[in-house]
């Protein structure tokens, strides 16, 4: 509508060149057409015609225009809404394509179409309406086959474009060898879920199965239909189950069909029930559904003895539903049994059905008797914790220390450290316990200088130290000044003098106000601290330093936040979705620098960002993510990359498929006396340090 007067006028002016009698009815007609269709600036076109035809204009040409500016009015606020939205407007688009489909005007239905694809070709979505749209109203072949075409080549990692391909070549009678060939690409396309497979298989094998004529006892097509079953689930063992270590059919859906249709339209039953013996040696035999199904299976074209002996053996199998099996069991012996097959029917269920309600009992024994175990744990815990406080505190106060003892009941890190000699840090430089380098926002925390070290007794230097870090001031943290405040960690435990030297650091973000380092009771520094700025801004700007290096480890800067009063707090949500467009590398050599792995991956497509995974201390683990400017270019450089040798050392290249994180149940032990301790919170080399990536595309 916006650009299309252009097109007209063009083809106005080449037809008004050639001066002609009959050119000049052509152009009448030309500019008759063009005032039939909405378009922009319809009004100057008008104008022209009048200007330009000696005669007076139709009434009909009038009405036609009159009725395409009404047109204009309904298609202008979509127009609008594209030419006000920036690419790819994938859902002003949508809106649009809605609109058309009621107004239902064919031609304008599928121009639409193909204006959203220029944006978004790399959407499996807007294909798949687009080719069900030609494949239900257009029906136009050459046209509906050229949309699939283009679909498949565009988004070839999504299986449903595929079967749709096929079920169209299928449809409109394409020859059996450019399906075959067809269905052999989608084999190779690189789909990243190992289910894909076999709904591509299972969609040829139907292609495959309509092509039979079953009324004859044997036929080049049935045993093209038998030897493709064969193929595929050996295809589903070895190249699907080796790459994603899963067949993607563990209920055996294709078996399933491939013993329907031995059993229904072959007549060969023998080949159905070997079928079925393979369909329940692979796991299957305990769930009640499989037996029923096999046993319907039976009852429609087997005999009575074959649904009894399966029966039989769904009864001792079923762990899910064994009451299920043995009501089918006894409601068949009931029927169509002997006195002989009820009483061993009966004998069966009972003693079955005996074993199983014990097996209950003794799991629902065993799991009360795991609840109250924890429970009788977790009271002791509770004791000892509260044993261990009042023991320290009557050794205080006999001390003499009687308002260092007040000053004890209040929340503090490192309350216990005096107590649990085994969670001390055995070298200075070693990473502090995970509770230790991520807690945030407590209600208060200690701080001071290191205690300067004498060349004393172990003992002597233990007692100077602990005098010295009673004789400290507390330093409560103002919560009100979270916002202007940073949290910093990962520092190393031998850094002298942490705020005179960590000052100049930040004082490049702004004024700095006070670094407050917290010390252990014994004087020691434990590797964080709190930046306090003199306003938001330079506290924002302190974030960018994050993973800086400082003294060979790489500091972590994280906002200041108080997760007793935020405990659903997170700076960082990583995804749990499959990030089609982001890859997971694994098996790099450590001495792979970021530029070296960008430049590999810059030949396969536009990286948008790149990132090695390091560990706490900085050194990489032989991970990577590569971050691509769509899925198209991830999919293709996964194909290229898996496999490849770098340095030496193989690489696996997949798309990034991050699980849902599980979140832990708080166990009771990392609970203070004084209330439950703050969790950490997960910043810096927690980030995307999990390998959690299965192998999705084919090398």
């Amino acid at each position: 509508m916006t650009k299309g007067l252009a097109l007209w006028e063009a083809y106005r002016e080449f037809e008004s060149a050639i001066v002609e009698a009959a050119r000049l009815e052509k152009v009448h007609s030309l500019f008759r057409r063009q005032l039939a269709i909405p378009l922009y600036d319809m009004e100057a076109t008008f104008a022209e015609y009048e200007e330009w035809s000696e005669d007076p204009i139709p009434e009909s040409v009038i009405q036609s225009y009159n009725k395409a500016l009404q047109q204009l009015e309904k298609y202008k606020p979509y127009e609008e809404a594209l030419l006000q939205a920036e690419a790819p407007r994938l859902a002003e688009y949508q809106a649009y394509i809605d609109f058309e489909m009621k107004v239902g005007d064919p031609a304008r239905i599928q121009l639409i179409f193909e204006r959203a694809l220029v944006e978004n070709c790399l959407v499996p979505d807007l294909w798949i309406r687009y080719s069900q749209y030609l494949d239900r109203q257009l029906k136009v072949k050459d046209l509906v086959l050229s949309v699939h075409n283009r679909a498949v080549r565009n988004c070839p990692w999504t299986v449903a474009l595929w079967s749709r391909y096929l079920l169209a070549m299928e449809r409109y009678e394409v020859d059996h060898q450019k399906i075959s060939a067809t269905f052999e690409k989608a084999l190779n396309a690189g789909f990243i879920q190992a289910t894909d497979y076999v709904e591509i298989w299972q969609a040829y094998l139907d292609y495959l199965r309509r092509r039979v004529d079953f009324q004859q006892d044997s036929s080049k097509e049935l045993e093209e239909l038998r030897s493709t079953f064969t193929r595929a689930l050996e295809y589903l063992k070895q190249e699907v189950e080796e790459r994603f270590n899963e067949s993607g059919d563990p209920s055996c859906v294709i078996m399933q069909n491939w013993a329907r249709i031995e059993a229904r339209l072959c007549n060969n039953m023998q080949k159905a029930r070997e079928l079925w013996d393979s369909i329940m040696t692979k796991g299957n035999a305990k769930y009640a559904n499989m037996w029923l199904e096999y046993y319907n299976l039976e009852r429609a074209h087997g005999d009575t003895q074959h649904c009894r002996k399966a029966l039989h053996r769904a009864v001792q199998c079923t762990s899910d539903y064994p009451e299920h099996v043995c009501e089918v069991l006894l409601t068949m012996e009931r029927t169509e049994g002997t006195l002989e097959d009820w009483d061993i029917a009966v004998q069966k269920t009972e003693t079955r059905l005996a074993r199983v309600n014990e097996q209950r009992i003794k799991a629902a024994e065993k799991e009360a008797a795991l609840a109250q175990q924890e429970e009788e744990k977790a009271e002791h815990r509770k004791k000892a914790r509260a044993e261990k406080k009042a023991l320290k505190k009557k050794k205080k106060i006999r001390g003499g220390d009687k308002h260092r003892a007040d000053e004890d009941d209040e929340k503090e890190w490192g309350d216990d450290e005096e107590e649990q000699p085994s969670k001390r840090r055995r070298v200075e430089n070693s990473v502090p316990p995970a509770d230790e380098a991520r807690g945030i926002g407590m209600e208060a925390e200690l701080a001071g200088k290191r205690a300067p070290v004498h060349v004393d007794p172990p003992a002597k230097q233990k007692a100077k130290a602990a005098s010295l870090k009673r004789d400290m001031a507390k330093v409560p943290h103002d919560s009100s000044k979270d916002s202007i405040t940073v949290f910093v960690s990962n520092l190393p435990y031998s850094m002298e003098e942490p705020d005179v030297k960590l000052r100049p650091l930040f004082e490049t973000c702004g004024d700095v106000a006070e670094i407050r380092p917290i010390f252990s009771n014994r004087g020691d520094f434990r590797g964080y601290c709190y930046v306090e700025f003199k306003d938001e801004k330079s506290a924002l700007q302190a974030l960018e330093l994050d993973r800086k290096n400082v003294e060979g480890r790489p500091m972590f800067v994280s906002p200041c936040v108080d997760k007793s009063k935020n405990p659903d707090f997170k700076v960082f949500r990583y995804s749990t979705a499959l990030e089609k467009h982001k890859l997971f590398i694994s098996g790099l050599p450590f001495s792979c620098t970021k530029e070296e792995l960008e430049e590999i991956c810059k030949a396969h497509g536009t990286v948008k960002d790149l990132r090695l995974v390091t560990n706490r201390a900085g050194k990489p683990k032989g991970l990577a993510y590569v971050e691509y400017e769509n899925e198209s270019q991830a999919s293709q450089a996964v194909m290229k990359m898996d496999g490849m040798t770098i340095k030496e050392n193989v690489i696996r290249v997949a798309i990034s498929n991050p699980p849902q994180r599980k979140v832990p149940e708080k166990p009771e032990a990392r609970k203070a006396p004084g209330g439950p301790m703050v969790p950490r919170q997960i910043y810096g080399a927690a980030r995307w340090s999990a390998p959690w990536c299965t192998s999705n595309l084919p090398g």
